[in-house]
């Protein structure tokens, strides 16, 4: 309290501040944060103040900082040793207004007229103070850059008299049902309240505090245990999790309560209607009932038929089956118009249930409808009718994560034919057996995850699309996504992370994220991930708080995201396929995490394969027939010896070309594999001599 009274001294001194705040962050030795395009900033707001030591930093610079800042300004008491229970900000949003381009005029002067207020007020509640703090309340709650962070503000000036309502505390007081019905009119908690709303939050929790079987007694008490709580549920995954990582919602896994954004007809053209008569339905009526349907695929074959074979109809499928068969009463569903536009909010009151009477959109819900109005809604959206948006905590706060209305067709879904691709085309390309191409799949469809090991040239890129393939029995690039581990690949180039662009960072979605939501929205087909060099990476590192959730029995649990507020998880159709050289001698030991994730399979060198003799029977071709013989002794004796060993065979793919002339063979023998040798061996010239000259005689024989 102490600090935001001396900060107020300030408000129309706000160069002398920044002189203080720069000579307290040099005094320290720290980077001083506050600056736009490299430059130091002109203005600054008294929250921004308070937001430089409540951010996700370590608490020992906390201290500092506030400790500095304090004694330049005078405060005479020392800072806090111990933060806990006080509200932090994201390191990357820790300004409470936007750079000078974007911000309005009077944005930071708003801001300080709030805070002068709020101190007043909350030791006079008369109703001049209570219009004005009112006013400014709202006049700061549309701001860029403040939402939620203005309660986390007030709290930090005068903690006694205003309620925080960061994620911690909104997800606390939410599931132990604190405000039952009262806050239904701020839809639960999902969109930052109105000045008089929060008073009202406020009002009605001071009352509680009086109350002698209330377990708390003020705000920071409550704000402590909802801390705790959140502290001791991320205990278990805790080395999941970076350290210093930015403060995170925690909202994962609180509640079986599914969220939907859902268009109510082409152009919201029924809503009107459904919001009169408390009811949301959905097209297809040629299909009947829903629940006579046991898949998804049943009714993707029943809508081709119906409506047309030209259209793929996955998604008109996906949101029927879940409109009959996953979405339950208790739901939320928002309702929206267009591509920008929010125009409502209810609960779902009923079970599914056909209605034969109506004359169009007989599938139907009985719901209540709670909102009715128009929103703006920033941006465009994906092509969706009805979307299962419960893992996106943040969008299912803010209500700004909306789809596009789609036209009852899938009409952006025209079917595209891929070529088929069996079994048998597997057994004809791959040097496997039919035993063994079973137990490898039998492998990764119990598993989830293998990896497939073997000497250079054995073929393991090949096989692992190919394998793939197979699995979806057609070859479908587009269910396949392959990359390559080295030592510096990182989480952020996997999962996500911040990159640099011209105006700053940007929130960039990995490879792995992208397919994983992908898969996610098409189940009922195979995806698969290919990791070429998978040792080479540090998987640790590169998984973070996902390295649980790819094992087969964790596989649709969700965690929350490291770099954003979203409940992730890793579906169950999606398959990773790790590739590993065994004769890589510059890893160590694969680590526990890795092998316990994994089935490891072996793939050797194939010359003794039917396949393989097949395509050297055809080729028919004197000098590489002597060079397989001279190969595979070579091999025998790379088994036997000890510096090297059976993961340091030649494989059969060095000698697999679409020409075996005397040049093709040369140059295979004298780029290829006696440069291979020459690592093998670097400390052994004469074997090297020695079996170069066999390779090299049996192209002279």
């Amino acid at each position: 309290m102490e600090f935001a009274d001396r900060l107020l001294n300030y408000k129309n001194n706000r160069q002398e501040l920044l002189r203080i705040l720069r000579n307290s962050y040099d005094k320290l030795n720290l980077k001083y944060p506050f600056t736009d395009k490299g430059e130091p900033i002109d203005d600054m707001c008294p929250f921004t103040v308070f937001g430089s030591f409540n951010k996700g930093i370590t608490d020992n610079n906390r201290y500092k900082i506030a400790n500095e800042i304090g004694s330049q300004i005078g405060v005479s008491s020392p800072a806090p040793e111990n933060f806990d229970g006080i509200p932090v900000l994201n390191n990357l949003r820790s300004w409470f207004f936007a750079y000078k381009k974007e911000r309005g005029n009077n944005d930071i002067s708003n801001l300080w007229d709030l805070f002068e207020i709020a101190i007043q007020f909350s030791e006079d509640q008369s109703e001049s103070k209570l219009n004005k703090f009112v006013f400014k309340y709202d006049q700061v709650k549309d701001q860029l850059r403040i939402k939620w962070n203005i309660t986390m503000g007030l709290y930090w000036i005068r903690p006694n008299s205003y309620l925080n309502l960061d994620g911690k505390n909104r997800q606390f007081l939410l599931d132990n049902e604190i405000f039952g019905d009262s806050i239904r009119n701020i839809s639960r908690l999902r969109k930052v309240p109105d000045a008089n709303q929060y008073l009202n939050l406020v009002s009605y929790l001071k009352d509680e505090f009086n109350k002698e079987d209330s377990p708390f007694k003020s705000f920071p008490e409550l704000s402590l245990k909802a801390w705790n709580d959140s502290q001791n549920e991320q205990q278990n995954a805790s080395d999941l999790l970076r350290e210093n990582a930015p403060y995170k919602n925690t909202y994962a896994n609180k509640t079986k309560r599914k969220y939907w954004i859902y268009s109510p007809g082409k152009a919201a053209s029924k809503w009107e209607e459904f919001y009169s008569k408390g009811i949301l339905g959905i097209g297809w009526d040629k299909l009947g009932d829903l629940k006579n349907f046991s898949s998804k695929e049943d009714m993707k074959k029943t809508m081709k038929s119906l409506y047309g074979s030209e259209f793929t109809y996955t998604n008109a499928a996906h949101a029927t089956w879940q409109f009959a068969n996953e979405m339950e009463p208790g739901d939320i569903v928002f309702a929206k118009k267009g591509r920008s536009k929010v125009i409502g909010r209810g609960i779902v009151k009923s079970e599914y249930f056909f209605d034969s009477d109506r004359e169009d959109f007989k599938h139907i819900r009985k719901i209540e409808w709670l909102n009715n109005g128009v929103w703006d809604h920033p941006g465009q959206a994906v092509n969706k009718a009805l979307t299962n948006i419960s893992p996106y905590i943040d969008y299912v706060q803010k209500l700004e994560d909306l789809f596009i209305n789609e036209d009852d067709r899938d009409s952006d879904e025209v079917a595209t034919d891929h070529p088929p691709y069996t079994k048998d085309d597997f057994l004809n390309e791959v040097f496997i057996d039919e035993k063994n191409y079973d137990r490898l799949v039998k492998l990764l469809e119990e598993k989830k995850n293998i990896i497939l090991q073997g000497a250079p040239g054995v073929g393991k890129t090949f096989a692992a699309k190919r394998l793939a393939y197979s699995m979806m029995n057609e070859k479908d690039d587009s269910r396949l996504s392959m990359i390559q581990f080295h030592q510096s690949y990182s989480y952020e180039d996997f999962i996500m992370g911040y990159r640099p662009t011209e105006t700053g960072f940007e929130l960039t979605k990995g490879a792995f994220y992208n397919l994983c939501k992908k898969a996610e929205t098409d189940s009922e087909r195979k995806y698969f991930f290919i990791i070429d060099e998978i040792n080479r990476g540090n998987l640790s590192k590169i998984f973070g708080e996902l390295m649980m959730l790819i094992e087969n029995d964790k596989r649709g649990e969700e965690l929350l995201l490291l770099y954003e507020n979203e409940l992730f998880s890793v579906p169950e159709n999606l398959y990773i396929i790790g590739m590993m050289n065994t004769a890589d001698r510059s890893l160590a030991m694969i680590d526990y995490a890795l092998r316990r994730r994994f089935a490891f399979y072996r793939l050797e060198p194939a010359f003794e394969s039917n396949g393989f003799k097949k395509i050297v029977e055809q080729a028919n071709n004197h000098k590489l027939n002597s060079l397989i013989e001279v190969v595979k002794s070579l091999n025998s004796a790379i088994a036997q010896d000890e510096s090297l060993g059976s993961g340091f065979k030649i494989g059969h793919s060095y000698l697999l070309s679409t020409n075996y002339s005397s040049d093709s063979l040369d140059s295979t023998v004298e780029h290829e594999l006696i440069p291979l040798l020459d690592e093998y061996w670097f400390d052994e010239p004469e074997k090297v001599n020695y079996w170069s000259n066999q390779l090299r005689g049996a192209l002279n024989d």
